[in-house]
């Protein structure tokens, strides 16, 4: 069974750039614009791991991530932001995210970081 990825970023280059790099690794991906298409996706699909972008309009990364522990405490979130905010990202890696990413990311980060909490999940 392919290992399921939520893409969540309001940005639609990146969800569809992160998209077509992590079906070509043969993953099942969807994707979120914003956090109440994210958490549907969640409750609907139950991800193996979470590609999660902190600055969201509406409800923001941070929220997004308190309300995705509430459906499954144990999901796996890996951050990305184009900010340089330590405190945000902080604040992720406390309520568990495992890794973050800066914008612009390298992608082949991105895909190794994948590989490696995706197979974790298993």
């Amino acid at each position: 069974m392919k290992q399921k990825i939520l893409i969540v970023d309001d940005q639609f280059g990146i969800r569809i750039l992160l998209n077509e790099v992590l079906q070509k690794e043969g993953y099942e991906t969807f994707q979120a614009a914003n956090g109440v298409q994210a958490l549907e996706i969640m409750q609907k699909h139950s991800p193996d791991l979470v590609l999660l972008d902190m600055k969201i309009p509406g409800m923001d990364g941070i929220e997004i991530l308190k309300r995705m522990k509430v459906i499954e405490e144990d999901i796996r979130v890996i951050i990305m932001t184009a900010y340089g905010e330590l405190d945000m990202i902080q604040q992720a890696m406390d309520l568990g995210a495992l890794t973050h990413f800066a914008k612009p990311f390298d992608i082949d980060d991105i895909r190794s970081a994948v590989k490696k909490y995706a197979q974790v999940a298993q």
